[in-house]
């Protein structure tokens, strides 16, 4: 409740303080708002990516396991929603037989070695497979340098409404001619709310960014192993 103190109100709770701040600190308020529903809507939207994800992954590779040669598991993967493992082993198998028409029908090593691969064309399947795991890296990366931004800059959008309203709080005081604690608290007590909104904002974003990055840099590990293992897998059976 406001109470009464040389014939004004003084706030007494932060929402009080809030109602009765200076348009400076409403504008600082509602600015830190809208970036903590955007902030939260990034984190809960990356999470259910990367949990979609995670889901798909566990699918595909069990898919992959059953299957005895690539082609079987290429056809298997074919099958399953798109998602970027069956997305990259699609681009990789393709291009494996635009350089190889047919290497995918032959079932033995002696047939495959009379036009195997030459250095050139498997360097250039690695770059197809890097560039295809480069893109969906982007892809899951999408949105998250956000929350750095807002995890940085609502600390400092706080400091700004700290110092306007201080400065609003000593002009107060020099017009009206009283320095007691009495007239300065709720100015400096205003200030601060703005201070407090800030890391509001900022602590859930930096730590859903430090989350996400880790599970990013998963996900490109992943992926990159994948690649390098359908170029193995096409070398176990005699198809480079």
């Amino acid at each position: 409740m406001l109470l009464l103190q040389a014939g004004r109100a003084v706030p007494t709770t932060p929402w009080e303080l809030v109602l009765t701040s200076s348009r400076e600190t409403k504008f600082v308020l509602a600015i830190l708002v809208v970036f903590s529903l955007v902030s939260w809507y990034l984190i809960f939207l990356k999470w259910w990516q990367f949990r979609r994800m995670r889901r798909q992954a566990d699918r595909f590779m069990a898919e992959i396991e059953r299957a005895p040669r690539l082609d079987d598991a290429y056809h298997a993967a074919m099958r399953l929603p798109s998602s970027p493992y069956n997305r990259l082993l699609r681009e990789g198998i393709n291009f494996f037989s635009e350089l190889k028409p047919g290497g995918l029908k032959e079932n033995g090593p002696a047939v495959a070695t009379q036009a195997a691969l030459t250095t050139t064309q498997l360097e250039a399947l690695r770059m197809v497979l890097a560039k295809e795991v480069a893109a969906e890296r982007d892809a899951a990366a999408r949105f998250i340098p956000w929350l750095a931004t807002f995890g940085s800059v609502s600390p400092l959008l706080g400091l700004l409404g700290t110092v306007l309203g201080v400065m609003d709080a000593f002009i107060g005081i020099a017009v009206g001619g009283s320095g007691n604690i009495g007239a300065v608290a709720p100015g400096v007590a205003e200030a601060l709310v703005t201070t407090v909104g800030g890391l509001a904002v900022a602590v859930p974003s930096v730590m859903a960014y430090n989350l996400f990055v880790n599970r990013l840099g998963l996900f490109a590990g992943e992926l990159e192993g994948f690649a390098q293992e359908i170029i193995a897998t096409l070398a176990r059976e005699g198809r480079l």
